[in-house]
């Protein structure tokens, strides 16, 4: 049976209609219409379909939809927002700015196919909030050309 839930996706209130366990990812793209995260799996297991829940990765996949009310949630659409607030940027310059992550995917020509790309970022985002992660990923990438 559904349910209006108020969401906050990616700084904005958004009032949907859906069953309260609905998978996030299906209210995400068929009613919001963003279309950053992707279903890959079904099961949380390739991470295509990642987003944040107030700051933190999850598949929403599998997360119920009732599970976001109340929290942040941040898709790829909404990361360079993100990143401009923690800047202090104005409106403007958020709107003309990308999230380092983002940008950092084009310099280095990261993408192949880009279906799972959105996830990726999603999830680096989430991975570069924890710097002795960071560390230790350098430096086992290190080893590994040695």
């Amino acid at each position: 049976m559904a349910s209006e839930l108020t969401l906050s996706v990616n700084g904005a209130k958004r009032v949907v209609s859906s069953a309260p366990d609905t998978p996030l990812l299906f209210v995400l793209r068929n009613e919001l219409k963003l279309t950053g995260p992707h279903l890959g799996c079904g099961i949380a297991q390739c991470g295509a379909c990642s987003v944040l829940l107030d700051g933190k990765e999850v598949r929403s996949c599998v997360t119920p939809v009732s599970g976001a009310v109340g929290k942040q949630v941040t898709t790829i659409e909404g990361l360079p927002a993100v990143w401009a607030a923690h800047k202090g940027l104005s409106t403007d310059a958020s709107a003309k700015t990308l999230h380092p992550v983002q940008q950092a995917w084009i310099d280095e020509q990261v993408p192949q196919c880009g279906y799972c790309q959105s996830g990726m970022m999603i999830a680096a985002v989430d991975l570069l909030t924890y710097a002795a992660i960071i560390d230790a990923v350098q430096r086992a990438a290190k080893a590994m050309k040695a």
